[in-house]
């Protein structure tokens, strides 16, 4: 089986959001070789449902306070509607998706964040992920769409970061496949001047990572990207690389996109 390559891809929510640009990766995702799964964000629907339904979307540092309310919000738009929609379009494509949460199957459980100076509410740490399931979904030749959406032993629903399922789905089956993870959003790849589109830092190892992320070029939500990447390679992933969705081809190739490397 460790001879088999896995793509292990995760869609970001600005894509998904642009109904053009969503059926366009999801052309290029379908017509991607050998086996592959599917995470995503969630988008701006759900901001957008929340507020129709009169309940308030707080962020704090870009990321979503999960409030019971919230949780539900969160609930039927990932795991529904926008997951949803991914699968019955991979299906108009001829790709046998199953779309699923963390939580079906008993695929990624997380444990609900700690209180610190912030209570995130409903929002989960993944603890593990049953890579065995994953496998036999894969081996029948099902390609899971993931929602960002785990559980707990508890029994509760917990949004999720998307970025941190993929890492954690992708080392989890590093032990039964050649695990390649691709971070796929609206920008080219990790830029080294965050004003200029075309800045594009070819490749990225973890001393000018240091250098960057000091001096302040990267930052906000692509530090926590770049960490899962950099722990990704570290436990047997052998390839990471952060594209843009529409160059998903040329970034699998090595043309495209900022590689990662230890």
């Amino acid at each position: 089986m460790k001879n088999n390559s896995l793509s292990v891809i995760k869609i970001g929510g600005n894509i998904i959001d642009n109904p053009e640009a969503s059926k366009n990766f999801l052309e290029k995702f379908s017509d991607l070789p050998g086996a592959k799964i599917l995470i995503h964000g969630g988008g701006k629907v759900a901001t957008q449902t929340a507020s129709r339904l009169g309940i308030e979307t707080r962020m704090v540092e870009g990321r979503r306070i999960t409030d019971r309310a919230m949780l539900e919000v969160v609930t039927m738009v990932y795991g529904g509607l926008v997951n949803k929609n991914i699968v019955a379009t991979l299906q108009s494509l001829k790709t046998n998706a199953i779309g699923l949460t963390g939580a079906d199957a008993g695929i990624i459980e997380a444990e609900k964040r700690p209180v610190k100076t912030i209570d995130y509410g409903y929002v989960g740490d993944v603890k593990s992920v049953n890579s065995a399931i994953l496998t036999n979904f894969l081996e029948n030749g099902l390609v899971p769409v993931i929602a960002p959406l785990t559980f707990s032993a508890a029994g509760d629903l917990l949004n999720t970061n998307a970025d941190t399922m993929a890492s954690a789905a992708a080392v989890a089956l590093a032990g039964n496949f050649n695990v390649s993870l691709i971070y796929c959003f609206e920008k080219d790849g990790v830029l080294s001047d965050p004003d200029n589109d075309e800045s594009v830092i070819s490749a990225l190892e973890p001393g000018l990572y240091a250098t960057y992320k000091q001096s302040g070029v990267i930052n906000k939500g692509m530090i926590p990207k770049l960490d899962n990447s950099f722990d990704a390679l570290a436990k047997g992933v052998g390839r990471v690389v952060i594209c843009h969705a529409k160059d998903l081809h040329a970034a699998v190739e090595g043309s495209k996109g900022t590689q990662i490397h230890l």
